[in-house]
């Protein structure tokens, strides 16, 4: 069963157009603003392990910074290969706190 844990504060979120990482658990998530909402991600690229959340946001999409893949940040989706992606995660903020639902 899926529980929804803390990963930070709202003052923590990136800014609009950009990611960051989380460490929760021993997971490190991905966190990205895209046109003012977030979305919570997988943080390994899936096409060769790049950290995500060391990327940029650029036309809606998550950009791994080693070799530019992007990926939808409410599907996960990859652009460049339809059979690959990354997990997204139910993300909430409540007061202060924001929260993603793990497995």
């Amino acid at each position: 069963m899926a529980d929804f844990v803390k990963i930070g504060t709202k003052a923590e979120l990136p800014a609009d157009g950009e990611a960051k990482e989380f460490e929760v658990n021993g997971t490190t998530i991905c966190i990205a603003q895209v046109d003012g909402s977030y979305a919570a991600m997988e943080n390994m690229c899936c096409h060769r392990g790049g950290p995500l959340g060391q990327g940029v946001v650029l036309d809606g999409k998550v950009i791994c910074p080693w070799h530019g893949w992007g990926f939808d940040p409410k599907t996960g989706a990859s652009d460049q290969d339809i059979s690959m992606g990354v997990k997204v995660y139910p993300i909430k903020i409540e007061g202060d706190d924001v929260l993603v639902e793990l497995p």
